[in-house]
């Protein structure tokens, strides 16, 4: 189902399958923000990542001496979640664990997704609870997508993404199947802040970066309008569009995880990254996105 949540400068909507945006518009001038969907391309909008990040390999993963099998960025995207509030301007989602989510995660937790606005930015909040007795073990990310050109205005290669402060980031290399490697290049952005948008960095599905700073945002010299991305919690940030296609989409996924290494499947108890949730405890991450 979809709920809309509106203040004086921005209407979204959200849908409870998966706490997922639908739509991001600038009510100035009803422009929509947020990328619609394209089966040809992409079909999702904004997903939510948990409890893992990307891909699995072999799409499965070992706890305690079992196998469990896992789509690629877990399985909150297909869930369906209850609505816990919703007021003019905010709105909360909430997933816990059931029969279906046992069979791949065998963890009680209990999931809120919320989404806030404030001026024309939208805050997305992930708390996540520890409902069981033995510690939580997860990890989470965002994966919204936005249309380029922004407002219909100039090309694809007309926006570039501008780091908040200059960085020597670092790319993880991916293998041909889309899974981590040991290798990382750095990744060269002009006056050590901008990466001009063209579809070719993508050829070879998505960029992973760390070492950046944990805001960034998606301008034109022949546009006002623009997209900001802050993820203040986030250690990794990937960039993508669909491969080797002309898509006109990026979507900036603030990350607090990675997917697999290629060729090697994972323990949950010692795969990189993942968090640690003691019983009983509780865990927030927030980023926001911001339109003008």
């Amino acid at each position: 189902m979809l709920y809309t949540i509106e203040n004086e400068h921005i209407r979204v909507q959200a849908s409870s399958r998966g706490a997922e945006l639908q739509s991001l518009v600038r009510k100035s001038d009803g422009s929509e923000y947020l990328w619609q969907g394209d089966a040809r391309y992409w079909k999702d909008r904004a997903l939510h990542l948990f409890p893992i990040v990307g891909r699995l390999w072999g799409g499965h993963y070992t706890y305690r001496g079992r196998q469990y099998e896992m789509p690629i960025h877990g399985f909150v995207s297909g869930s369906e979640l209850e609505v816990v509030r919703h007021g003019a301007d905010a709105i909360a989602f909430r997933l816990r664990e059931s029969e279906a989510t046992l069979a791949v995660y065998p963890f009680r937790f209990e999931l809120t997704i919320s989404h806030t606005l404030a001026d024309r930015s939208v805050m997305t909040k992930m708390e996540v609870v520890n409902r069981g007795e033995e510690d939580l073990i997860f990890t989470l990310g965002g994966h919204p997508g936005f249309q380029v050109p922004v407002g219909g205005e100039g090309d694809f290669t007309d926006w570039y993404l501008e780091f908040d402060q200059p960085a020597r980031a670092m790319s993880i290399d991916m293998s041909p199947a889309c899974f981590l490697t040991d290798g990382a290049q750095p990744l060269p952005l002009q006056d050590g802040r901008l990466l001009p948008l063209r579809h070719e960095l993508f050829d070879n599905d998505a960029l992973v970066l760390y070492d950046v700073c944990r805001a960034v945002s998606l301008k034109s010299e022949k546009s006002a309008r623009q997209v900001r991305v802050e993820f203040p919690q986030m250690p990794y940030l990937g960039i993508w569009h669909a491969p080797r296609t002309e898509a006109p989409y990026v979507c900036i996924e603030p990350w607090a995880g990675l997917p697999s290494y290629d060729g090697r499947v994972d323990d949950l108890e010692t795969k990189r990254d993942m968090l640690r949730l003691p019983q009983g405890e509780t865990y927030e991450n927030t980023f926001v996105v911001t339109i003008q």
